[in-house]
């Protein structure tokens, strides 16, 4: 029981630490306003256009943090702040996305791969709690439980793959910001704890869902003994 509740509390508090370090980060450095002076939406034009991706698009998107790279519309959405306004923060997560534009241009694999996996994951993850459920309830339904496993196991994969596709995307955002000049050389290291925090979210939900993978397999393995 005591193990139990350490497990629980591990991934309880893995995810809620992650989410607290990237807003707190992102809070502090979109108040510190970049030297060049530079909103992200212009960030993000100076990077696409200096890698010849005039075709990609730089659009507002309401909500905080809801930034993200949309390859089926060709798109980078910003949010309302760190599209108008000149941050540190602003600038990081602008160059993020942009890195995933340039991934998409050229035909970075984890990016195809995970692409590919999305509708697995999507479907998947739906419903494989729902065989879980059935299974550990019941012992006379292992299989039930091993379906679900299997379901699950496609969602951690997705996550899995998230990992090297998103820290691809800052060490691009890094150096494209650089190389520019788009940031100055004291906000390089502020620009990059941004990034890392913001990258600690993905590690966090990929080692939760790895641990409980592996936690139901555990449990399949012993029943089945």
């Amino acid at each position: 029981m005591g193990g139990f509740l350490i497990y629980f509390l591990i991934i309880m508090i893995v995810p809620i630490w992650a989410q607290f370090k990237v807003k707190n980060t992102y809070n502090k450095f979109s108040k510190v306003a970049s030297a060049e002076g530079m909103p992200g939406a212009e960030v993000a034009r100076r990077i696409l256009d200096a890698n010849g991706l005039y075709n990609v698009q730089v659009k507002e998107t309401p909500g905080v943090l809801s930034d993200h790279y949309n390859p089926m519309t060709k798109t980078v959405h910003l949010s309302s702040e760190n599209f108008h306004r000149p941050s540190v923060a602003g600038a990081a997560v602008a160059a993020h996305e942009v890195g995933h534009a340039i991934q998409d241009q050229q035909g970075y694999a984890a990016l195809r791969f995970r692409h590919a996996l999305v509708p697995v994951a999507n479907i998947s993850s739906n419903i494989a709690w729902i065989f879980i459920i059935i299974g550990l309830l019941s012992t006379a339904m292992s299989n039930m439980l091993l379906i679900g496993i299997i379901l699950m196991a496609a969602g951690v994969l997705f996550q899995v793959v998230t990992l090297p596709v998103e820290f691809n995307a800052s060490s691009r955002a890094m150096d494209q910001m650089v190389s520019l000049g788009l940031i100055s050389n004291r906000e390089e290291r502020d620009a990059r704890k941004v990034l890392n925090a913001a990258a600690m979210t993905y590690v966090a939900a990929a080692a939760v869902a790895v641990m409980e993978l592996l936690r139901l397999i555990l449990i399949f393995v012993n029943r089945n003994e």
